[in-house]
């Protein structure tokens, strides 16, 4: 992992870069869906009911590429503090497809918006696993893409608060998305007029940061420039976190770094 355009935390998986997991067939999975026509369309269309028609924040290719990278840095986090994945395992496979898991599932994980945005988790099912019959084969035998594409599946409908993780990768997947919560996010919303509490809380998110905590294998840090942000922290995140099964895993701290205005919110640790 390293950092991304001077930003610290970690925020960006690099396929160079040294790894506390084995990533050959992870880099190779990785340079198959960039190119791949048909996932770089749905990661363009399905932002159309999302933004355009609901007005909604960006589900995007760019909310894909951050989910997926901040993603892939927690798993790495999480691997270095030797916490447990159980999916792979559990199927008889390797330990090289954990992170394929992880990074197929956050790819796939919002295709259902192309349907719509309401109970999109279901409808990402079907189409994902269309896909997955295309590009599994390409790297597994036929009962390895069976196993791994209930666990890709699994993870996709598992970022859903609905429904309950019962691996660690579908975990990472479930915190990862709402990870995506700086005002970038919310711009093209912003930009057009959106005034929601998630368009508005997302504007508050300044930055925020993966690191190796001290007292459990993650520590996210997330500067917020106004109390609107404890929205996106207590409601969104950590509704998420809640029920991943990586809640003694991860540590969450929020700062208010605003230092002109009275603060109403200084710092909130979860």
């Amino acid at each position: 992992m390293s950092d991304s355009a001077g930003d610290a935390g970690r925020r960006v998986y690099h396929p160079d870069a040294d790894h506390h997991f084995p990533d050959e067939k992870l880099n190779r999975v990785l340079e198959f869906v960039l190119e791949d026509e048909e996932i770089q369309t749905y990661l363009e269309a399905q932002n159309v009911n999302a933004v355009d028609r609901m007005q909604y924040n960006d589900h995007g290719a760019k909310h894909i590429e951050i989910v997926r990278n901040r993603a892939l840095c927690l798993y790495d986090l999480l691997k270095a503090g030797n916490v447990d994945f159980n999916g792979a395992r559990q199927q008889g496979l390797e330990e090289e497809d954990e992170s394929v898991i992880i990074a197929l599932a956050a790819t796939l994980h919002d295709i259902g918006h192309v349907v719509h945005r309401d109970e999109h988790a279901y409808y990402s099912i079907p189409l994902a696993a269309d896909v997955l019959d295309r590009v599994l084969p390409e790297f597994y035998g036929v009962g390895e893409t069976v196993r791994m594409k209930g666990e890709v599946l699994h993870a996709i409908l598992c970022h859903h608060r609905t429904e309950t993780p019962l691996t660690t990768e579908a975990g990472v997947i479930r915190v990862a998305d709402a990870l995506d919560m700086e005002r970038g996010r919310s711009r093209i919303p912003y930009e057009h007029g959106g005034r929601g509490i998630n368009t508005l809380s997302s504007q508050a998110i300044s930055h925020v940061s993966l690191q190796e905590g001290d007292s459990s294998p993650v520590m996210v840090e997330i500067a917020m420039t106004n109390a609107a942000g404890v929205y996106q922290v207590d409601n969104l995140l950590k509704a998420k976190l809640q029920g991943s099964g990586l809640e003694d895993q991860i540590r969450i701290v929020a700062v208010n770094t605003n230092e002109n205005r009275e603060q109403l919110v200084e710092r909130i640790e979860l």
